[in-house]
């Protein structure tokens, strides 16, 4: 899996990318996120900013609850990334800045842990239902991806996470970013400006762009095998597997199955689709 372990060397490409940890259509995105990764992750970095969720923010009346567990439903059936609704309606998130917070306090200790807790965090909402505005929900989230647990603690009520979180809010707002997810992509040339993708488009629109900006057709790195990827991401989705190597979901299926008999993987069936957690341990 060398090309998901590389250095930080600087990249031609960088692409921010706008995500609210509370949103569907967010956690929708992680496979194409992923194929970037594999395919061109040594041409572009990947910088992850927390922008807020407008429709979300001052959450409180029980309609607006219904209405978002309705939005779940439809977005986890529809994009094979799975988001169980019921959530709202059991257990409420009450205050959605808590998220955004301890995700910037788990990147305090590296850019690296702060997108395996936003992994994690995402995980813990959409399949568990956990409400992430509890502090030991968050750290369990920060044990599970191996922080270091005093740290995260002190940090998620220092003025450090706050700020960045601030920060980043002020980068969504001067980026004119209305919608959430949203892409950004900026070249070397400091002159240009960047090429902003609102909203969720197929994996061949961010590739025309790629090659659009860097005015090269450059060839995808190759697929690592199956195996290695799953070692690598720890637990990924059906969806995940088809998108990434271009499959359909049963085709998908049906390579996981083979290395569930191999006891390589576990099936964790959710709401709507599956999820697989690998027996090996990570690179």
């Amino acid at each position: 899996m060398h090309q998901l372990c590389q250095g930080s060397n600087k990249k031609p490409l960088e692409i921010y990318v706008f995500v609210d940890p509370l949103c569907p259509e967010c956690w929708a995105l992680e496979p194409i996120l992923k194929k970037l990764q594999i395919e061109y992750g040594q041409l572009l970095s990947l910088k992850h900013v927390l922008g807020g969720n407008l429709q979300q923010l001052n959450i409180g009346a029980q309609q607006k609850f219904e209405h978002i567990a309705k939005s779940w439903e439809k977005t986890g059936s529809r994009s094979g990334m799975s988001c169980d609704g019921n959530l709202w309606l059991e257990n409420p998130i009450d205050t959605p800045y808590a998220a955004s917070i301890a995700i910037k306090a788990a990147g305090l200790q590296g850019k690296k842990q702060g997108i395996r807790f936003l992994r994690r965090l995402q995980e813990v909402v959409f399949l568990e239902k956990q409400n992430v505005t509890e502090e030991s929900v968050l750290i369990q989230c920060a044990k599970h991806v191996g922080l270091d647990v005093n740290e995260f603690v002190k940090d998620l009520h220092s003025d450090y996470a706050a700020k960045a979180f601030q920060c980043d809010l002020k980068i969504t707002s001067e980026m004119d970013v209305d919608e959430i997810p949203t892409l950004v992509f900026f070249n070397e040339k400091v002159e240009e400006e960047g090429i902003k993708i609102s909203g969720y488009y197929s994996y061949e629109t961010y590739v025309h762009i790629i090659k659009e900006m860097l005015e090269i057709d450059p060839d995808p790195a190759c697929l690592p095998p199956l195996r290695s990827f799953l070692s690598y991401f720890q637990f990924v989705a059906s969806k995940e597997v088809a998108v990434v190597y271009g499959l359909s979901l049963e085709e998908a299926e049906k390579e996981l199955k083979k290395l569930q008999l191999q006891q390589v993987v576990e099936r964790v069936p959710v709401k709507y689709g599956t999820f697989w957690r690998s027996t090996e341990k990570s690179c």
